[in-house]
């Protein structure tokens, strides 16, 4: 008879991070603090820019100040416990820590997809409904859609840390990651494996298919809509608020894909940390810079912001 792993209680454990290698250390933690700066500098700058802007205060920007919003929870959640770890020679979190950022990492995930979906929904019936456009998205409907990301993120979550907390452990403490993430959690655990690995790709393949779903099913709606106008400038306006959008649904979708729809083996979870490193850091730095470098009202906006600032003065 096989003989029964001895399961160990778990306090801490070790996050290994991105590099063995102690040269590299420093180089990590500035190149990393000045991202992070810039993801919050960014993001709430966005938020503010939205809510003092008369010209910003449509559907788009209301569902594009959530995303900033989640955006910088998103990134808070991982970048200062792996500046600190970083610097750190213990390198440790607390099993409770772990599951607390296990918890708000899926919950963050679901809002941003379910955000993406519902901004790309905003498109069309902007693009493919003009005229009821402004009774059909109005305040309260928008309010309702925004509020339905996070009441099912932060419940599917839930659910998801419980499988998470089903885990046991037999003395292999150390993380091969810089966060506490399912993927390489399952890799060390000897106990309860099978059910949480099943359930995380599920979950995550039935939740990423349907939110994906959505956005396709809406774009190929409005290259239908674009093909048919018969103005350049209407094709080339339309295009204009879409393509924003589509960049940082290509960018986020892709990384998520790539990390999660995968059973965790030594080489996906190490590859894995490598894409870890572009969504929880990067995309929500690029985010602000794609809306606004490619928008034409959001530029206008600064501008009225810097010249009132400035006659402040």
């Amino acid at each position: 008879m096989k003989a029964m792993p001895n399961f160990t209680d778990v306090t801490e454990f070790i996050l290994l991070g991105l590099t063995s290698h102690q040269e590299l250390q420093v180089l990590f933690f500035v190149v990393f603090l000045v991202v992070y700066m810039i993801t919050l500098i960014g993001n709430i700058g966005m938020i503010i820019l939205i809510s003092i802007s008369p010209q910003l205060q449509s559907p788009m920007y209301f569902f594009l100040s959530h995303l900033s919003f989640v955006d910088v929870w998103f990134s808070s959640n991982v970048t200062p416990k792996m500046l600190e770890n970083i610097l750190s020679e213990t390198k440790t979190i607390s099993y409770v820590g772990c599951l607390v950022q296990c918890y708000f990492f899926i919950a963050l995930v679901h809002v941003e997809v379910y955000i993406l979906a519902v901004m790309a929904f905003d498109r069309y019936m902007a693009i493919c409904n003009p005229l009821p456009y402004g009774s059909k998205m109005s305040r309260t409907v928008c309010a309702h859609l925004i509020s339905v990301p996070y009441i099912y993120g932060f419940s599917v979550s839930l659910i998801c840390t419980l499988w998470t907390y089903g885990l046991y452990f037999c003395g292999n403490f150390k993380i091969n990651h810089f966060y506490c993430a399912d993927p390489p959690l399952i890799k060390i655990a000897c106990g309860g494996v099978h059910i949480k690995e099943y359930t995380m790709i599920v979950i995550a393949g039935i939740n990423f298919t349907y939110s994906l779903s959505v956005v396709l099913v809406s774009y190929t709606l409005i290259i239908a809509a674009m093909l048919r106008m018969r103005s350049a400038d209407g094709r080339r306006k339309a295009f204009s608020t879409c393509g924003s959008h589509l960049t940082a649904v290509t960018m986020f979708y892709g990384t998520l894909i790539f990390m999660y729809l995968r059973r965790p083996t030594q080489e996906s979870v190490e590859q894995g940390k490598m894409v870890a490193v572009f969504y929880t850091t990067v995309i929500p730095m690029l985010n602000p810079m794609i809306y606004s470098l490619r928008n034409k009202d959001v530029k206008e906006a600064v501008n009225k912001a810097i010249i009132k600032a400035n006659l402040r003065q």
